[in-house]
């Protein structure tokens, strides 16, 4: 049985092309006590994984004596859909201002996972892991994801403070402002937190910058808390006052209105009679720059749905015969399971359920033999799903000696049906769901003119079709249909109206890694899922839902040495 290996993506084939890059914000929860006076000092180190060895991206700043950090400091990575990008989250309790990983830090855990993972949940909760995979007490850590739009996809903000209150006994205030998203469950985000202004009651801080949807999930009218404190070196900062705010009250700065908002002290305003404020906090500035994004349709909850179809065609080989492209070899994969692990294990970390759409063609099958293009490899024709790429790897191998290899090469009738399937999604008006149809064929598609008429017809639904050519035919009429060198036709002239179609031959890729083929063909995708929405005028599902946030199962992880 060929189990499933995730690729390493560090190797690539080609120049690497960058789709957008991604905020990510970390929180701990009950993290052990390793001080015997005081609480840990935790910070955060974000690893990443590159030719299989880890090496620091960055790192938070340290928090004092706190056993349930927020921490500040925000991660930003490129993303990048194509590939499986292993990150490493460490937490240590640090002493002094040495570099992390002295004996003199004590190791809190650590988790592993995928950016794809976290991007798909939008908010990931994982158990901290301690040497040899032991649980660190009930310690957790939080990600959130957020995108950073492409082109100009932020909002920047300028605060400053009047008259605020006076907590300090020989010297004034050293305020710093922070601002807290409040979301659907009542739980509070951090989005951002100033410098510290020293010894000043009247504050200017310097303009910052938070995407939109940082800031308030895409909904104007979210509120946010916002809370001045006057800092403290040993972390017990003297809180001032708070108040809270939306977008849409912020924006009112544009059409000339003064925006500001009385800084309050609950405590204060109960106690003292005549109490009006604890200072006010003014927003001098305010510009913004909207932008879709693929990842904005992902983390509104965008379901990416993949199916593969395998060419079953007698051209293949007699698969009991070692020569036979579907030969099945216990110590290496085929070619076909290659490719179909290589892409596959890319799109499950996009589809919640993890279960996967498996097709055949080309074959005579049970029970009467008859030859068919469109059957379920599991012979299951009312759910043709399997559990995860390992079901489907299961239900290929199982297959097999269950068929007759027959022909010909007629691949029109699954894309019209997975068409049909998506004409279904399309229907709904939102962008809950997208599809992917990988074909494996090791020969030039013999229906190529109910082909290109069924590309045609699928080009106006939530589908993007990969081609992968197995084997050593020559591929050179399959280009066609591929729309890198011109507009793809149907016999009859119409044009696709968008390019859905990538066409590789998996002889390129050879002597490469498998990620390096999911990246070549998965490329393309993000660009063709925000060309369908916004041709749709769908925007991503607003307010942004939180899905269900699994914890994961856990990953060993050792600390650094």
């Amino acid at each position: 049985m060929i189990t499933l290996r995730r690729g390493d993506s560090s190797d690539r084939h080609g120049p690497a092309t960058c789709v957008t890059k991604v905020e990510l914000r970390v929180s701990c929860k009950a993290l052990l006590d390793r001080d015997t006076l005081n609480k840990s000092d935790p910070c955060v180190i974000l690893m990443v994984q590159n030719d299989g060895q880890w090496i620091e991206l960055d790192r938070t700043e340290v928090i004092k004596s706190n056993l349930h950090p927020v921490f500040g400091k925000v991660f930003s990575l490129d993303y990048y859909f194509e590939e499986v990008q292993k990150l490493r989250f460490e937490v240590y309790d640090i002493h002094g201002t040495h570099s992390i990983g002295t004996r003199d830090d004590d190791f809190l855990g650590g988790v592993e996972c995928t950016l794809g993972q976290i991007v798909a949940q939008k908010k990931m909760v994982k158990p901290l892991l301690l040497k040899y995979g032991k649980y660190a007490g009930k310690s957790t850590i939080t990600v959130h994801a957020e995108e950073i739009s492409g082109n100009n996809g932020y909002v920047e903000l300028s605060f400053c403070a009047k008259k605020l209150d006076d907590k300090d006994l020989f010297s004034k205030s050293d305020p710093f402002l922070e601002i807290y998203r409040i979301n659907d469950d009542e739980t509070e985000q951090l989005v951002y937190r100033t410098e510290v202004i020293k010894n000043n009651l009247n504050p200017v801080w310097e303009p910052f910058k938070v995407s939109l949807i940082s800031l308030c999930s895409c909904d104007e009218d979210r509120k946010l808390k916002c809370l001045v404190w006057d800092h403290d070196s040993r972390g017990k900062h003297d809180f001032i006052g708070e108040f809270y705010a939306s977008f849409r009250e912020m924006q009112k700065i544009s059409s000339g209105n003064k925006v500001s908002w009385d800084c309050m002290n609950p405590k204060y305003k109960q106690k003292k009679r005549n109490y009006k404020n604890s200072g006010v906090v003014i927003l001098t500035d305010l510009k913004l720059h909207r932008v879709y994004s693929f990842l904005d349709y992902i983390m509104g909850g965008c379901q990416i749905h993949f199916t593969v179809a395998i060419d079953f065609t007698a051209s293949n080989g007699d698969p009991r015969n070692s020569c036979s492209l579907h030969y099945i070899n216990p110590y290496q994969p085929n070619e076909y399971l290659k490719a179909l692990i290589a892409v596959g294990e890319i799109c499950q970390d996009y589809d919640s359920d993890k279960r996967f759409s498996a097709l055949g063609f080309g074959a005579r099958i049970p029970p009467n033999y008859e030859v068919s293009h469109d059957f379920a490899i599991n012979f299951n024709p009312e759910d043709d799903e399997c559990e995860e790429i390992q079901g489907v790897v299961e239900a290929y191998q199982n297959c097999l000696p269950k068929i007759q290899l027959y022909g010909p090469t007629n691949v029109a009738p699954i894309i019209n049906r997975l068409a049909k399937v998506a004409a279904g999604d399309g229907n709904i008006k939102d962008a809950s769901r997208y599809h992917i149809l990988l074909i494996l064929t090791d020969g030039v598609v013999t229906d190529m003119a109910d082909t290109r008429e069924a590309i045609v017809r699928a080009s106006y639904q939530p589908l993007s079709i990969i081609i992968v050519g197995v084997g050593n035919a020559d591929f050179t009429d399959m280009q066609i249909l591929d729309g890198d060198d011109g507009v793809l036709r149907s016999p009859k002239g119409e044009p696709v109206l968008r390019d859905i179609v990538q066409f590789v031959p998996f002889r390129d890729f050879k002597t490469a890694s498998p990620a390096a083929l999911a990246k070549c063909v998965l490329a393309e995708v993000p660009s063709q899922v925000v060309e369908y929405f916004s041709h749709k005028a769908i925007s991503p599902m607003s307010p942004m839902r939180d899905l269900p946030t699994p914890i994961l199962s856990p990953v060993a992880t050792t600390p650094t040495e």
